[in-house]
């Protein structure tokens, strides 16, 4: 009997082990940070040209200098089409209001573009809640570009939850990228 006893407690210690082992694997760590596109009017100066030797070829156009002005490869290189979100969160980060203010400004610019805000969500959670994650987040961006002038009837939304990662990877580096609004141009630009 003395030999079952101490089996009980043994198995006793080894569960409570491994309740104190899974509590330490949910502590809280802070979280990384993933910046949001800057805006590339930002930036100050183009950098310096050289000279090339004459039988060198030029070089191919800069992305940002084939841009047809009010195009969507204008939006995307010189403003920036997506901002990123905290876990489980759908405020707008102070990082990304820089970027969201150059689309609303954008936007204003060329009236006739009509958007769509995709909501999106990393893979962890049910589909059901990342489907309203994701829609919560595509409503937060929509409701930012409409307070800063830009009209509702222009911006459609929708969710894709966690069924469209654009990073397929498993780890925090790749869940940051996949918690975003995602500004994409319908109709409209040249």
């Amino acid at each position: 009997m003395v030999l079952s006893v101490n089996s009980r407690m043994v198995f006793r210690l080894a569960l409570v082990g491994a309740a104190a082992a899974s509590l330490a694997a949910c502590a809280h760590k802070p979280k990384p940070t993933y910046p949001t596109q800057a805006p590339p009017q930002a930036q100050t100066q183009a950098p310096p040209r050289t000279e090339l030797p004459p039988t060198a070829a030029p070089p191919s156009a800069t992305p940002a200098m084939t841009a047809l002005p009010g195009s969507a490869q204008d939006f995307v290189v010189n403003v920036g089409d997506r901002v990123y979100f905290d876990t489980d969160s759908h405020d707008v980060r102070d990082d990304a209001k820089p970027l969201l203010d150059a689309q609303a400004n954008w936007l204003r610019r060329y009236s006739a573009v009509m958007v769509r805000i995709e909501g999106n969500a990393d893979e962890r959670g049910t589909r059901e809640y990342n489907l309203a994650l994701g829609a919560r987040r595509a409503n937060s961006v929509r409701d930012y570009l409409v307070s800063h002038g830009v009209t509702a009837d222009r911006i459609a939304t929708i969710s894709f939850g966690k069924e469209s990662p654009i990073d397929a990877g498993n780890g925090e580096d790749s869940w940051q990228k996949n918690r975003n609004g995602h500004t994409a141009i319908v109709s409209g630009a040249r």
